[in-house]
């Protein structure tokens, strides 16, 4: 779209999914008008937003607008936003909810204006594009400790990158005498006719009480400043945020359905298919063996204790974040008797790419690996990391396609980024790329249990940071020992051996009193509550049980390892 079509759109927005140039900053996806409806497609995909521009009065003309996109994209994955979804896609429905907006020129609650001007003799409010370090501790800390929705998380994960890509765009910050972050909200103030309220934070840490309500009354009095007729305060979601929005007079105006399907292939991209199909496949048709064997590898999950109190029963088991197994089947049965699920943190996307983020911007002043390890160690880390290379080695397929830049990883990030990155980085040329926690994350979602970390993202990063460097360092050293290491492993979880598993001479680097002990009376303390409620399964690494079955006897329950 041209800045002329952009501001076209702008002017006619009625929801925030129509600020066109946020929506291409956000998703990467290039934005496109048909009649009165605008979309947003990139490769293989499709956005379709089915509220009209203003004016537009066309009943049946969203469902012509998206069939006439998908022509025009070819697009596979497609999910469509409206008032109401066409008949046809109501099958594909995942999602219904309202828009809340606030009138400009109502009378707000005198008793929120009061408590307001209380937080406002204690924080400064000041309005900006720049994303500092606060911000990031405040978005890790409050994403950390309040389940939110996928594309929620998304949009708290891209806010760096989206502020400097999208005119309009701002963050309503309120400070405290400290200079620390007390809250803040990401605001959009493109649209001509309102204010977007996109999201909101505020902080346990460093506490300021009625903050959210100051950013609140001061983004009002700033969209009332700009001429707007009202706010958009997006939707619903639960009931904690419908309260805080009713509370200042928000209310339902526009209903909202989300619907998500795939597109089928076109004939002519189907028959390439088949053609791409038939000429991999092997002469001789597959028998159940061969069908069965290409199936992810299965093995029963032996790492599990039941745990009793008062006649109530829960389950906990021993995770390892990286394995060559699933326990699919066995997570099945296990999830069938429980309503909760318990991690050690959250495991969605946008909580690992925050670590992620965190991991890849070194400290200053905090050597990396590269700086610590010897030449010797870097050249033969990487042949272990790596694998064979060279001309022999490439001649008989040997080689990794994609083998790891050891160096890079050494010498560009934080020193237990850089532990994970070569360790994971190992483990898939082995075949390792089960994750056992994540497997067991995301099937509980799957099957619609209650799913809760027990940890901050704040928390698990702070405890990273306290893995020593001379472990890791003497890990990497050791790395002519990791293949052995990996056997015994895999021999021990499969049995159930805590003990063995764990008994090894190699000192793997997170097997610290910070990383391991200290975390075990918090983990206690926070799952406690469910499991004496009873119906729940918690997960945490498998170093965390032999600590955690003394400390649940001794608060009184009874541990009983699953035969």
């Amino acid at each position: 779209m041209t800045p002329s079509d952009l501001n076209a759109v702008l002017e006619d927005a009625t929801v925030p999914e129509h600020s066109a140039a946020f929506m291409r900053a956000m998703s990467g996806g290039e934005p496109f008008r048909i009649g009165a409806y605008l979309f947003v497609a990139a490769r293989g995909w499709l956005l379709a937003i089915g509220y009209p521009l203003a004016g537009a009065d066309d009943p049946g003309g969203f469902d012509r607008a998206l069939s006439a996109a998908l022509n025009r994209t070819h697009a596979r994955d497609v999910w469509a936003v409206a008032p109401a979804l066409p008949e046809r896609l109501q099958a594909y429905r995942r999602d219904r909810d309202h828009y809340y907006t606030l009138p400009l020129d109502a009378v707000l609650p005198a008793r929120l204006e009061r408590l307001a001007g209380r937080a406002s003799s204690s924080l400064r409010v000041e309005e900006g594009c720049s994303f500092t370090a606060a911000h990031r501790r405040l978005w890790a800390e409050f994403t950390g400790r309040v389940a939110l929705s996928a594309n929620v998380r998304e949009l708290f994960a891209r806010t760096e990158a989206v502020l400097s890509q999208a005119p309009g765009l701002s963050l309503l910050n309120a400070w405290d005498a400290d200079g620390h972050l007390a809250a803040c909200l990401l605001l959009d103030s493109a649209p001509r006719r309102f204010f977007s309220y996109l999201i909101g934070a505020y902080s346990r840490i460093h506490y300021t009480a009625h903050a959210s309500d100051l950013l609140f009354l001061e983004m009002i009095r700033a969209a009332r400043r700009q001429g707007k007729e009202f706010v958009h305060l997006g939707l619903g979601v639960n009931d904690g945020i419908r309260r805080f929005k009713t509370k200042w007079g928000g209310t339902p105006s526009l209903p909202y359905e989300m619907a998500e399907w795939q597109e089928e292939e076109s004939l002519r991209g189907g028959v390439n298919d088949l053609m791409r199909m038939l000429a991999t496949m092997p002469a001789a048709s597959m028998s159940k063996r061969e069908y069965l064997a290409s199936l992810p590898p299965q093995r029963p999950f032996r790492m599990l204790w039941e745990v009793t109190k008062n006649g109530r029963r829960s389950w906990i088991g021993g995770t390892a974040h990286f394995f060559c197994y699933s326990f699919e089947s066995s997570f099945r049965d296990l999830f069938e008797k429980v309503e909760t699920v318990l991690f050690e943190g959250p495991l969605d996307k946008a909580s690992l790419d925050q670590v992620a983020e965190v991991g890849r911007r070194p400290e200053p002043g905090v050597p990396c690996l590269i700086d610590v390890l010897a030449e010797e160690n870097i050249k033969h880390l990487e042949r272990v990391v790596c694998g064979p290379r060279g001309f022999w080695a490439k001649l008989f397929g040997y080689t990794s396609p994609h083998p790891a830049d050891v160096r890079g990883i050494l010498s560009e990030t934080r020193h237990w980024m850089a532990f994970f990155s070569t360790w994971t980085c190992y483990l898939a040329r082995k075949g390792w790329t089960q994750s056992v926690d994540l497997e067991a994350w995301q099937l509980a979602q799957d099957m619609g249990r209650a799913v809760r970390g027990m940890e901050t993202i704040a928390e698990q990063i702070e405890t990273l940071q306290g893995i020593p460097i001379p472990r890791i360092v003497n890990f990497l050293r050791q790395c002519e020992r990791w293949g052995a290491y990996l056997k015994r492993n895999e021999r021990a979880y499969l049995k159930g051996d805590l003990e063995a598993m764990l008994g090894t001479s190699i000192e793997f680097p997170t097997r610290t009193e910070l990383v391991i002990g200290r975390r075990d009376a918090r983990f206690l303390e926070r799952m406690r509550p469910f499991i004496e409620a009873g119906g729940c399964a918690v997960f945490v690494g498998s170093a965390h049980m032999l600590n955690l079955r003394h400390l649940l006897a001794d608060a009184g329950f009874s541990v009983r390892r699953c035969r």
